[in-house]
């Protein structure tokens, strides 16, 4: 209000002369219709009107009357005048409205816009006088402006001020992309306390909170990316950091030699470079299809392993490098990507990948600030890449050895039927099982555990293995076996002690457990030793189940001398037998674990429908190895076994040989087999009573092969002589070992049986 600003000029007579402008505006009649008016009655009605108060003069102000001549008459002048202090609040509020750089806006009490500031919206001072009037909430594009109309009524209510309300996703015309704010809410009084609206500032803070942003998502990507040491995860880990915190979806594109544990390329990388897309997330379509392919020359992607610099490049329809790579240029159109930044994945000079951040519809478009985030991460992923590479190396050697060294699908056998359940831990392990035929249709199973991880494990594991498949070679029974396999875990415990210093199995402890059980589908039983591995359980053809009572011997690795006891159970035929490492005893062998129940009735269901229930149900750490062997047992049919008792006396191997050339007619076995069944019978039953004790037996069996077995008492152990040319006997044993395809001798709790086996040409399968 200027100086001496005159409102009315009033007569002698107390009428309105003169209205000036300053007048209108305060007491809302215009100069027609004031002029003429006695002012008492003016002021009469003023003083009555609610835009009267809300227009009061402030406390500084006061009202100057004095008479002027005017012409032949005197009159009264009616001025308003400021004193200095009201003068530079003024001046305050000009310069804060028209010169600063936050947006201002004056509220009226129903939250229309009575005053703004130049600054709001970077509009002209021209403009701004259109959106004077309207509502608050219609000047931006609130997420929810109910939600601010309510919060800019409480400080209207309760007079308590919201400060620095932060406000997202903000729509403002005139500006690209969506904005970030942050507005407050005072509340304007009067001297007299009256309440007149609201004061209201507003902060774009978009480019404050990007910064802030970014640095957040850097702690992000780097508290969970690397958390897990294989290729394909650390790339998965990366995508779901960044998706959609930083883009709407992104891929990752690994060299497939560091995929498959090998050695990095140099940079430049060639053009024809393989790559593997390891991961892809996408929120707005499905992750595309994973491919090993070169990138395709002359693209962004592929300049990327050429210069190793990050690029922001828009995306446009008529983009020359889409042509290039129609495959991605269908997904691309497909999300409706705007604009993307590719960034390399590299260490040391070395070409790890490529990964591709992408922007859709509605997102902002990267900023050049927004690459040098994507090189920070993708800097961060290359240094867990190369950590994971390196154990890729070492994982994929490790699991390709147990792999290599686990047993093929063993060579189908009538008598017993074996579904193994095997889940591998990450780092590789030592775990295996095995299914060994032996002599007599007996079937030898096997559950070992070499502890620790990695490739040191499955080497040793392979050894034993290799050790064990030697020994049963022997026809041992178990608890010998696993006494000699326990002396060759020892000879490579002591191995590792010689090691150099420097060696890391130099201090690596060894500790092995295995379990064997044998079965014999004649006697239908089953005898066990166990080393340190928990007890095997059998599920019988009633469907009740049994913890097989074998005895626990010391590990293979054990200081003590102490002796694998060996248990004989019968096993009836239909009874399926479970063994594991120590990882399943507490959950599914043992009575009380909470997947023993799956077990019962096991008899009445395949094996591989078990077996895939236990695997489903199994909650095991997993890092830890684990390992079940399910075996269903079945009896051989009784003609298919003659058992015949001999006497001792030289006329036993004629008797023998009868009785064999009458059986092997009733199987139909060809006649040059038959032959040498006799002849192998009759070296048998000779060597039995010539060296051997009574009582003798003889037993035929026919399954795959033909097996001869001839028992006797004695226990002396009969070796292939090399005969002289003038030496009338000693060769009967180096015959059958040129005829039979194997033999051997078994040594019982009382005598021995010296067994031979055959092939046949037209092999027999039972019925």
């Amino acid at each position: 209000m200027p100086d001496n600003d005159v409102l009315a000029l009033i007569d002698e007579g107390g009428r309105v002369v003169e209205w000036g402008r300053l007048a209108e505006e305060l007491f809302g009649w215009s100069a027609e219709e004031a002029v003429g008016q006695s002012l008492s009655v003016l002021m009469r009605e003023a003083a009555t009107s609610d835009d009267w108060r809300r227009k009061r003069f402030s406390e500084t102000a006061a009202v100057l009357v004095k008479p002027v001549l005017q012409g032949t008459s005197m009159v009264w002048q009616v001025t308003v005048t400021e004193d200095a202090v009201s003068r530079q609040d003024k001046a305050v509020l000009q310069t804060v409205f028209s010169q600063s750089a936050v947006e201002l806006y004056v509220l009226d009490d129903q939250l229309r816009v009575v005053r703004m500031s130049p600054a709001a919206h970077g509009l002209q001072e021209g403009t701004v006088k259109h959106l004077v009037g309207r509502y608050f909430t219609e000047v931006y594009a609130f997420e929810r402006p109910e939600d601010e109309a309510a919060v800019a009524q409480g400080v209207l209510e309760s007079g308590e001020p919201v400060v620095d309300r932060l406000l997202r996703d903000v729509e403002v015309p005139g500006r690209p992309g969506r904005r970030i704010f942050t507005v407050s809410y005072f509340r304007l009084e009067d001297s007299h306390g009256d309440v007149l609206g609201l004061v209201v500032p507003v902060v774009d803070v978009t480019e404050r909170e990007n910064a802030r942003n970014r640095l957040a998502l850097l702690d992000t990507v780097r508290a969970q990316v690397g958390h897990r040491m294989h290729v394909m995860d650390v790339c998965r880990e990366l995508v779901e950091a960044v998706v959609p915190s930083f883009a709407g979806s992104a891929d990752v594109e690994v060299v497939e030699d560091v995929v498959r544990g090998e050695d990095p390329p140099p940079t430049p990388a060639p053009q024809d470079l393989p790559l593997r897309r390891t991961a892809s997330r996408s929120l707005i379509c499905g992750a595309p299809v994973a491919t090993v392919r070169p990138l395709p020359p002359a693209t962004p992607y592929s300049r990327i392993l050429s210069d190793l610099r990050p690029r922001l490049v828009a995306i446009e329809e008529d983009s020359s490098w889409l042509a290039a790579d129609p495959i991605r240029a269908a997904v691309i159109k497909r999300s409706g990507a705007h604009c993307m930044i590719v960034a390399p994945l590299t260490l040391h000079g070395q070409a790890l990948g490529v990964v591709s951040f992408y922007r859709h519809q509605n997102e902002a478009p990267f900023e050049e600030d927004d690459v040098m985030v994507a090189s920070a991460m993708c800097a961060h992923a290359a240094l867990c890449l190369n950590n994971a590479h390196r154990y890729m190396r070492e994982w994929i050697i490790a699991s390709t050895a147990q792999r290599r060294l686990l047993p093929r699908p063993p060579a189908t056998r009538t008598t017993v039927e074996i579904s193994p359940l095997h889940l591998p831990s990450p780092q590789g392990g030592g775990a295996w099982y095995d299914a060994i035929p032996l002599p007599g249709v007996r079937t030898a199973l096997i559950v070992g555990d070499v502890a620790r991880q990695g490739i040191a494990a499955a080497i040793t594991m392979g050894l034993l293995r290799t050790a064990v498949h030697t020994l049963a070679a022997l026809d041992l029974p178990p608890d010998e076996l696993l006494a000699r396999l326990s002396d060759t875990a020892a000879r490579l415990l002591s191995a590792r002690a010689a090691m150099p210093p420097m060696d890391p199995l130099d201090r690596e402890p060894l500790t092995a457990r295995c379990a064997i059980a044998i079965y014999d589908p004649v006697e239908l039983t089953c005898t066990i030793a166990r080393a340190g591995l928990p007890e095997p359980v059998a599920v019988f053809p009633d469907g009740t189940s049994a913890v097989l009572p074998a005895s626990p011997g010391p590990l293979l690795t054990g200081t003590d001398n102490a002796p694998f006891p060996a248990t004989t159970v019968g096993l009836p035929e239909g009874s399926t037998l479970a063994m594991g490492t120590a990882a399943l005893a507490d959950e599914v062998l043992a009575p009380s674990g909470p997947l023993h129940p799956l077990l019962d009735g096991a008899s009445t269901r395949p094996l591989s429908e078990l077996r895939d229930t236990i695997a489903s149900a199994f909650r095991g750490s997993p890092s830890n190895e684990t390992l079940l062997l399910l075996a269903r047992t079945k009896a051989l049919p009784a003609d298919h076994v003659l058992t015949r008792s001999l006497p001792d006396h030289p006329k036993a191997a004629s008797l023998a040989r009868e009785a064999t050339r009458h059986q092997l007619e009733l199987w139909g076995v060809d006649e040059e087999t038959a032959s040498t069944t006799e002849l192998i019978v009759s070296e048998f039953v000779g060597n039995a009573i010539r060296y051997g004790a009574p009582p003798l037996r003889l037993r035929l069996i026919l399954e795959q092969k033909l097996t001869c077995e001839v028992s006797d008492a004695a226990t002396s152990a009969p070796h292939v002589k090399h005969a002289r040319t003038i030496d009338e006997t000693g060769r009967g044993l180096f015959i059958i070992a040129a005829l039979a395809d194997h033999w051997g001798a078994r040594f019982q709790e009382q005598g021995k049986s010296v067994w031979a086996e055959q092939s046949m040409a037209h092999p027999l399968s039972l019925k």
